[in-house]
């Protein structure tokens, strides 16, 4: 069943690093589930992150952390 967003407000839209700091959930995880439909991703505006690269991509803040409270890091491997 694919998930259907219902309200994108510009307000809501952050970068991966900015969804990583407000919910613990590492910025490869959200790739992950963006790209397996998890969550929605958005064009960004391609700022400078002053790190060589650009911010190209944007994820609902809100549809995030609904994604993040049922989110359970793996554990390290010995």
């Amino acid at each position: 069943m694919d998930r259907v967003l219902l309200e994108v407000v510009p307000e809501h839209l952050v970068y991966a690093h900015e969804a990583e700091a407000e919910t613990g959930v590492p910025q490869q995880v959200l790739r992950q589930w963006a790209r397996r439909g998890k969550i929605h991703r958005f064009p960004g505006d391609g700022r400078p992150s002053g790190q060589g690269h650009l911010y190209r991509t944007m994820y609902s803040l809100p549809e995030v952390r609904e994604a993040a409270a049922s989110y359970q890091p793996r554990a390290a491997a010995a």
